[in-house]
């Protein structure tokens, strides 16, 4: 068990069934209701989020912390900047 596996989130964006743009937009938004070091976690089994959320957390200057994917589901860790 590495550090990462017990990160809590203090926000879950449920972004399953939604496709490109709608899971950056979404978290995005809910990034703002967080404070900077708090860590958010993003759900979706959109297969271009794995190249489109670490770029926009790289851009945003947040840190992604972890991506794994559960069955179909794509799951994010970020730390926000």
């Amino acid at each position: 068990m590495d550090e990462n596996d017990k990160i809590k989130p203090k926000l879950l964006v449920d972004c399953v069934g939604l496709y490109c743009p709608i899971p950056i937009f979404n978290t995005t938004t809910e990034m703002e209701k967080i404070e900077p070091g708090e860590v958010l976690e993003m759900v979706t089994g959109d297969p271009a989020a794995v190249q489109d959320i670490p770029r926009w957390a790289k851009r945003a200057g947040h840190k992604l912390l972890k991506l794994f994917k559960e069955g179909e589901e794509f799951h994010f860790l970020i730390q926000k900047g």
